[in-house]
């Protein structure tokens, strides 16, 4: 092949889509389609993103992660499969629609019906759900599209409604009136994981209460209270209990029970709390033991009810001032304390939540199952993690999960809105019909409310693998076909940490249940992504980073680098645009050496074995690259992405570029060589760097995409005794350089230098062209044995010596004055710094962050002083 023009500058936009689209058209995102005898799969499934949203930086780092993975197992012959798809996201895309039909036409969706709305939310989902998967696209991601699925679409509506009907009638499914977490602008329920907390300054205030005290942030809800609560330990108020009791609250008189609880704790306030069935809990909990009436005094709508008396009709912080200032009056506040206090907000709108009693359906995590003997599906969900059937990385976070699972509750996934997966229930009367189809005859109807979009979500890696139609029954027993038997269980879920529990627990919940397997092997966490501040992104700190903006300025290798490389599992990141610019630079670094081996080798072709060496540097370098296949290989497969991409990185900057390619100018007839590390350094940078890395690969003209190569593997007799003199070459040339840029000798000189080897003699004779080369010596003598030349710069490295004579290139004399000021000057500021860490008020007052940059400039002032007093000893 001839030689080849290749631009100076990489430039990612004019490669990218067409890059893509190459991938896109030979079907090898398609596990079925990738070259044979692929017998061990390896699958992810997309965590879904919203089907109207748009990529934000979280998914980015998502699919950067993710794409890493699946390109390296598909090159490591894996029927590697990656599952895209998107989710309906109820709550937040119907607010949406709600929003723009507001604003459009002034309506609600009462005022269009059910329907009509439905049919507007599809139009509006139909018309931007395009534009998520094409900025997925963007990041290069190789998913099979041809699997790609929609949590609404007809297979998973039908998954989900198997699903309920299947944990219906196992009796795990059941209606019920319990306390929910409310959001009356949203007017539906949200699971506890939904609510979020903004921390706030509030008030506690200290209300008398009949014979009692009693503290609280919630006044209002004291008109629904039908108890007092004390704890049976409690001697104070051990005559109290099971008396009923009239309390005066100003304007309102309410008839409440003294119980006895273990829950309450008698050094909290007074040891009384007042008990409100209604809207709390803990307080319903209690009620259902003691038989206690329920009052419920605030509506679905936030409003207070008739029960509240002359508060009737008031939103709750209206009633809340009014109420206070009625037991103000009534001389009825003990006193009000200002406290900071955690106010439960719903996490898509924002609103103040209120826990109200409401009738909706549940799943029971506590009920013991046969299958299970006798386990509950909590206790099954934690023994999968806890017997290591699922690994959790990092570690830690296996505490984590094991907390919020023992101390799940029920969980409600009945929702108050319109879209969404139906519940399949119809009632006629007092008839419940619980099906996949509703019931035949007239007069039924179905349940209006809507699942939870994680119970959907919680199905995600088998109900998009075909359940429940690819379980078959054979001699009685279920068995997965088709796509669920070759790629479920998953082998990895990567997903954020902050969604552990809405997501990742629930899907575990539901697959060991509903398929008696795990859905995945590993779950893979990573951080959030921050400014480079360490500030969360946000709109109002105007910090946030567009994925897009960055892919289209820097292009999507840059910014895939940024997202992985200095990164760790479950650590959150630091990202900046000029960290993106960076990897951008190093991109076009990758580029520039391939050029150059392209463009000067005699002839492009792919070297099929690794090539045998005839000097030191070839020793050297193919031993590098063999440690660097073998360590890359190791950290990929343990999902340390960073430390892969980090030894890589340095392989080809300084290895390769610094000193290989630099030594090829000297050695020449390095084609081969250079060929056979170049094609498979493309093979390793492919699941970090796709573009870049296709775009070069396609120079070598094999009519084969890189992304079907096999993985490089490691390979060849290793000569410790040539490696290791070598590493002496190159401890001698970067002796050299240091001495030169210590002692600011301008790169572009040429200088002589003396090296007294002893033994080695023979072995630098050998090497002298290259050290002349890469130290830019004008020349160099030699010698076993010798004396010192004065004046001169020294250096002393495994047993050779170095000197660099330097009469006439600089003025000895003044060089060692200035030598002599700049070792006071460092001497006095290591003594102050030393004097300073010694201090006990400023160990005792100062930061801890500036106590460490004080240690640090004192180790880098330390280094600076010895290095000088080095310069002085060798130029006297």
């Amino acid at each position: 092949m001839a030689q080849q023009e290749i631009p100076k500058t990489y430039e990612a936009k004019q490669y990218e889509d067409s890059i893509y689209q190459q991938w896109e058209e030979s079907g090898f995102f398609n596990p079925d389609s990738l070259p044979p005898h692929r017998k061990e799969a390896f699958t992810i499934s997309m965590p879904p993103p919203n089907a109207t949203g748009i990529l934000h930086i979280g998914h980015a780092v998502m699919l950067a992660i993710e794409d890493l993975v699946i390109r390296y197992q598909r090159m490591k012959g894996k029927k590697a499969l990656w599952l895209p798809g998107t989710d309906h996201a109820a709550i937040a895309t119907q607010t949406k629609v709600e929003k723009i039909i507001r604003e459009k036409e002034r309506k609600t969706r009462h005022d269009l019906g059910r329907e009509e709305f439905l049919k507007r939310v599809e139009q509006f989902i139909s018309e931007s759900r395009d534009n998520i998967k094409n900025q997925i696209r963007k990041m290069g991601s190789s998913c099979d599209w041809s699997r790609e699925r929609y949590t609404l679409d007809k297979g998973l509506t039908k998954a989900v409604q198997q699903a309920f009907v299947e944990m219906y009638n196992d009796s795990l499914i059941y209606r019920g009136n319990r306390i929910v977490s409310w959001c009356p602008r949203c007017f539906s329920t949200l699971s506890d994981d939904e609510v979020e907390y903004k921390e706030q300054k509030g008030k506690f205030y200290h209300i008398k209460y009949g014979p009692f005290i009693i503290a609280t942030t919630r006044p209002e809800t004291k008109l629904g209270d039908t108890a007092a609560a004390v704890n049976p330990k409690d001697s104070r108020y051990k005559d109290y209990v099971g008396k009923e009791l009239d309390v005066n609250l100003g304007k309102v008189n309410i008839h409440i029970k003294v119980i006895a609880d273990e829950s309450v704790d008698p050094e909290f306030g007074t040891g009384v709390v007042g008990v409100t069935p209604a809207h709390s809990a803990v307080d319903f909990e209690m009620a259902s033991k003691n038989n206690l009436p329920v009052i419920q005094v605030i509506s679905p709508d936030g409003k207070m009810t008739d029960k509240a008396g002359p508060y009737v009709g008031m939103l709750v912080e209206e009633c809340r001032e009014r109420f206070i200032e009625d037991l103000k009056k009534a001389g009825l506040i003990e006193k009000i304390e200002e406290i900071q206090n955690n106010l439960s907000i719903c996490y898509r709108c924002e609103h103040v939540i209120e826990p109200l009693i409401s009738k909706q359906w549940f799943i029971n995590v506590n009920k013991p199952i046969k299958k299970f003997g006798n386990k509950t599906i909590k206790d099954r969900s934690l023994e999968v993690v806890k017997n290591g059937d699922i690994e959790i990385i990092p570690d830690r976070f296996k505490k984590v999960y094991y907390h919020w699972l023992e101390n799940l509750r029920d969980w409600c996934i009945s929702r108050q809105i319109w879209f969404g997966h139906r519940i399949p229930v119809w009632y006629k009367g007092a008839e419940t019909h619980v099906g996949l189809e509703s019931p035949k005859g007239e007069g039924w109807k179905q349940d209006p409310d809507t699942l939870d979009t994680w119970f959907s979500s919680g199905l995600w890696t088998f109900s998009t693998l075909g359940w429940p139609a690819s379980v078959k029954t054979s001699a009685g027993k279920p068995e997965k076909t088709g796509d669920l038997k070759t790629f479920h269980p998953t082998s990895l879920m990567e997903t954020g940490y902050d969604i552990l529990f809405f997501w990742v627990a629930r899907m575990i919940i539901m697959s060991t249940y509903l398929m008696e397997e795990v859905p995945f092997r590993q779950v893979y966490l990573h951080g959030l992504v921050r400014d480079e501040k360490g500030r969360k992104m946000s709109k109002s700190l105007d910090n946030a980073i567009d994925p897009l903006d960055v892919i289209n300025k820097f292009g999507a290798d840059a910014v895939r680098l940024s997202l992985v490389i200095g990164t760790t599992p479950g650590n959150d990141m630091n990202l900046s645009e000029a960290k993106i610019d960076g990897y951008r630079n190093f991109v076009n670094k990758l580029w520039n050496i391939s050029r150059y081996i392209l463009m000067t080798v005699k002839k492009v072709e792919v070297v099929k074995r690794r090539p045998k060496p005839e000097t030191l540097a070839d020793e050297w370098i193919l031993y590098e690259f063999d440690s660097l296949i073998s360590v890359a290989t190791v950290y990929l497969d343990n999902y340390q992405f960073s430390l892969a991409g980090e030894d890589i990185y340095e392989f080809t900057w300084s290895k390769l570029a610094d000193w290989y390619v630099e030594i090829a100018k000297v050695e020449k007839n390095k084609d081969e060589i250079l060929l056979y590390i170049l094609q498979n350094l493309l093979k390793l940078w492919h699941p970090f760097t796709p573009f870049v890395t296709e775009v070069i690969w396609n120079k070598f003209e094999t009519n084969e995409l890189l992304i079907i190569q096999p993985w490089p593997k490691a390979g060849g007799k290793i000569d410790k005794k040539a490696i290791e003199n070598f590493e002496l070459i190159q401890k001698i040339i970067i002796a050299i350089r240091n001495l030169r840029a210590e002692s600011k000798i301008s790169p572009a000189k040429q200088i002589k230098a003396i090296i007294i080897v002893g033994k080695n003699k023979k072995l630098i004779k050998e090497q002298e062209e290259i050290i002349k080369f890469l130290a830019r010596l004008e020349s160099l003598e030699v010698v076993a044995k010798g004396k010192k030349p004065s004046p001169s710069l020294s250096a002393v490295i495994s047993g050779a010596e170095i000197y660099l004579p330097v009469s006439g290139m600089m003025d000895v004399g003044k060089e060692i004055n200035r030598l002599k000021e700049e070792e006071k000057r460092l001497a006095d500021f290591v003594i102050h710094l030393e004097e300073k860490l010694k201090n006990k008020k400023f160990l005792d007052r100062a930061p801890k962050e500036i106590i460490e940059a004080e240690k640090e400039k004192l180790k880098d002032n330390t280094n600076q002083l010895e290095k000088v007093r080095q310069q002085l000893k060798s130029l006297k």
